[in-house]
């Protein structure tokens, strides 16, 4: 039975709502709604619209607009689909086919892992400094492929550091892909990890390091991959801080940001193909006139001009002006 509710057509739409498009790549894998006592109320789409305005907008949950289904029932789904995995599955299912359309293997051969520590709020829950960059909260150990979508998510304190948290992270993407083979770090997992995934996972593990004497921002091989990924994830402002009291909420709402974001790449229209047309190339212009375009003849030339008469003897010098009137002065 079909809920009996208002379509987000009807309101004035927000920028987070989903298109026509992204929606009909999301209805499949959302889950179907269990046969209970009570129907269901509130259609699918604007409980993923509500959750979509909270994750970009970064407002709490009683604070949703009043155009939305209340927040108790969107919360309620949130923690529902949290718990029994349905925002992993769902984003699983879209990397393979994100992956596909740019041209690369459904399951990923390299990757790229590093940590982002974040601050907290009084909300509670497990957290701890990091001492290297002076943050009281939480870290977050990411693998992401070399398009940068992610592959694992661990959320843990601060205080823990990054091989320890990088080698749990890398254990459990061992047993989800097995065609994984080369992964990227920065110097922060060198030497110990990088023997023991050599030897007990067989991955190979390449340390990328910052060339010496730079002081400036640089943008380092494969490492830059990551880094846009905690680009994403800052644009959410759900995301910017840990306000969540459970680490495992904040895992889930970095399945959704990469949810949203995927379902955008795919909603996409993939750009035409690249048509070649071979064009003949133009006669030369002819470098001669045309019989048609000839000049016309010029006209003969006349008898030649009288010769002139020769010069005759040379007129007499005249004074200079004024010296006659001198001459005259003197001798009166």
């Amino acid at each position: 039975m079909e809920p009996q509710q208002r379509k987000s057509e009807e309101r004035k739409p927000y920028s987070t709502d989903l298109a026509d498009e992204q929606w009909k790549i999301l209805e499949p894998l959302v889950p179907v709604h269990q046969p209970g006592p009570q129907p269901r109320k509130y259609a699918y789409r604007e409980i993923l619209n509500a959750i979509f305005y909270v994750l970009r907008t970064g407002c709490q949950w009683r604070n949703l607009p009043h155009d939305f289904p209340p927040w108790e029932s969107v919360y309620g789904y949130f923690y529902r689909w949290r718990k029994d995995g349905t925002w992993q599955r769902i984003h699983d299912a879209l990397r393979p086919e994100v992956r596909e359309r740019a041209g690369r293997a459904p399951e990923p051969t390299a990757a790229i892992i590093d940590s982002q520590s974040v601050k907290t709020t009084e909300m509670g829950g497990p957290r701890g400094y990091d001492a290297g960059k002076k943050v009281m909260g939480r870290r977050r150990h990411l693998l992401v492929d070399v398009l940068g979508l992610v592959l694992a998510i661990l959320v843990l304190p601060a205080n823990i550091q990054d091989r320890d948290g990088g080698w749990t992270i890398l254990e459990a993407a061992h047993q989800m892909y097995l065609s994984l083979t080369k992964v990227w770090a920065d110097g922060a997992y060198a030497g110990e990890f990088v023997q023991r995934a050599r030897k007990e996972l067989n991955i190979d593990v390449e340390i990328v390091n910052k060339p010496p004497n730079t002081h400036t921002f640089q943008v380092l091989p494969r490492r830059w991959v990551v880094e846009r990924t905690f680009g994403w994830m800052n644009r959410e402002r759900r995301l910017s801080k840990d306000y969540e009291r459970l680490p495992a909420t904040t895992e889930a709402f970095i399945h959704v940001a990469m949810v949203r974001l995927m379902v955008r790449r795919l909603a996409r229209r993939p750009a035409p193909p690249l048509v070649i047309v071979h064009i003949k190339p133009a006669a030369p212009k002819p470098t001669f006139l045309p019989p048609t375009w000839a000049l016309p003849a010029l006209p003969p030339a006349g008898p030649p001009l009288p010769a002139l008469p020769p010069a005759g003897p040379p007129l007499p010098a005249r004074p200079p002006a004024g010296f006659a009137n001198n001459n005259a002065r003197s001798s009166s």
